[in-house]
C-alpha cells in the first residue's frame, strides 16, 4: 500500500515537473530546433519567400565555394578580424594585472573599464566614426598634433580593418573581470615559494600566474573566436562593408544575402559552413588544451 502510494506521489511530481517546464520545451522545440533543422533544408533549396522552395541540392555549396568570390572576401575578412582576439586578451589581461594591484581609486577604475562593454553596439560604433574622422576625428587631431599626417582610417581599404580591430580594444571589459578574477583566486603561497626560489617579477608571472589563468584564457579564447566570427555591428553601421568590400565580413554578407537580397537557402548554406567552422576551431582548441591549460595539480599532456 505504502509502495503504490509512494508510485503514485512519484508519478505526479513527474507530471508536475513536466508541466511547469513545457513552457520552456515548446520554446526550445519551436524556436531553437525548429529554425535550425529548417535552416538545414533551406540549405538545399532555392528560396526566397516570394515563391516556394525549390530543392537544388548541394547547388548552394558549390557556388559558394566555387562562383562566389565575395564569399572567400568576406571569410578573409573575418579571418583577418581573428588578430583582435588575442590582442584583446593580452590587452585585458594587462589591464587586470594594473587593476589587481592596490590602487586609489581602483573600483572607480574597474567600472569605467567595464561600463564600455555593456554599452550599446550601435551607439559605440557611431561614437568610433567620429573618433576615426580623417579631418575632425580625435586620433588625427592627436596625430596632427606631433605632426603626422593620420590615414583616413575607415574610409581606406588598407587602414580600415585595423581601425576596426583597434575599436574591438573598448570592449574588452568583460573579459578584464574575468582576468581580474581569476588574479584574485591565486593562491599567495605559490607567489611567496616562487620568491623563496629565486624567482623575479617576469618568471613569477609566467610560471605562477599564466598556469594558474590558463582554464580562463581558455574560456575568453573560445569565447573571442566565435564572436570573432560573428561581427556584425560594426562594420552594417560604420562602414556598411566599404570601402571596396574591404570590411564586408562573413555574417554581414550572409545578412545581405539572406535579408537584402532574400537568397535564403543561400544564406542558410552560409550559415551551417559558418557552424563548422566555428565547431571544427573549437574542437581543435579543447583538442590542443591538455598540453596547455593547468587545472589544480594535474598538468595535461596532449592526447
Amino acid at each position: 500500500m505504502k509502495e503504490s502510494r509512494r508510485g503514485s506521489l512519484k508519478r505526479r511530481e513527474a507530471i508536475e515537473g513536466w508541466l511547469f517546464a513545457s513552457p520552456w520545451i515548446a520554446g526550445f522545440l519551436i524556436f531553437t530546433i525548429g529554425p535550425i533543422i529548417a535552416s538545414f533544408i533551406l540549405s538545399f533549396c532555392d528560396y526566397s519567400v516570394y515563391s516556394a522552395a525549390k530543392w537544388i541540392g548541394v547547388e548552394n555549396y558549390r557556388k559558394m565555394f566555387f562562383e562566389d568570390p565575395l564569399y572567400w572576401k568576406s571569410l578573409y575578412n573575418t579571418v583577418y578580424y581573428l588578430i583582435s582576439v588575442p590582442l584583446g586578451m593580452m590587452v585585458a589581461l594587462g589591464c587586470a594585472l594594473l587593476l589587481n594591484r592596490k590602487l586609489i581609486g581602483k573600483n572607480v577604475l574597474r567600472t569605467m573599464y567595464y561600463l564600455p562593454s555593456v554599452t550599446s553596439g550601435v551607439a559605440i560604433s557611431l561614437l568610433w566614426m567620429w573618433i576615426f574622422d580623417p579631418n575632425l576625428g580625435f586620433f588625427n587631431d592627436l596625430l596632427k598634433r606631433v605632426g603626422i599626417n593620420g590615414p583616413l582610417w575607415l574610409q581606406s581599404e588598407k587602414w580600415s580593418k585595423p581601425a576596426i580591430i583597434l575599436m574591438s580594444f573598448w570592449g574588452i571589459g568583460g573579459t578584464m573581470v574575468l582576468y581580474l578574477a581569476a588574479l584574485q583566486g591565486v593562491p599567495e603561497q605559490l607567489y611567496e615559494a616562487a620568491e623563496l626560489d629565486g624567482a623575479n617579477s617576469w618568471q613569477k608571472f609566467w610560471h605562477v600566474t599564466i598556469p594558474m589563468l590558463s582554464p580562463t584564457i581558455l574560456f575568453t579564447l573560445v569565447m573571442g573566436i566565435i564572436g570573432s566570427f560573428q561581427v556584425f555591428t560594426q562594420a552594417y553601421v560604420m562602414t556598411n562593408g566599404g570601402p571596396l568590400n574591404s570590411t564586408l565580413f562573413y555574417v554581414l554578407y550572409l545578412y545581405r544575402n539572406g535579408f537584402v537580397w532574400l537568397h535564403l537557402g543561400y544564406a542558410s548554406a552560409m550559415a551551417w559552413v559558418l557552424f563548422i567552422i566555428i565547431l571544427v576551431i573549437t574542437l581543435l582548441i579543447f583538442r590542443s588544451s591538455p598540453a596547455w591549460v593547468y587545472y589544480e595539480a594535474k598538468r595535461g599532456k596532449w592526447i
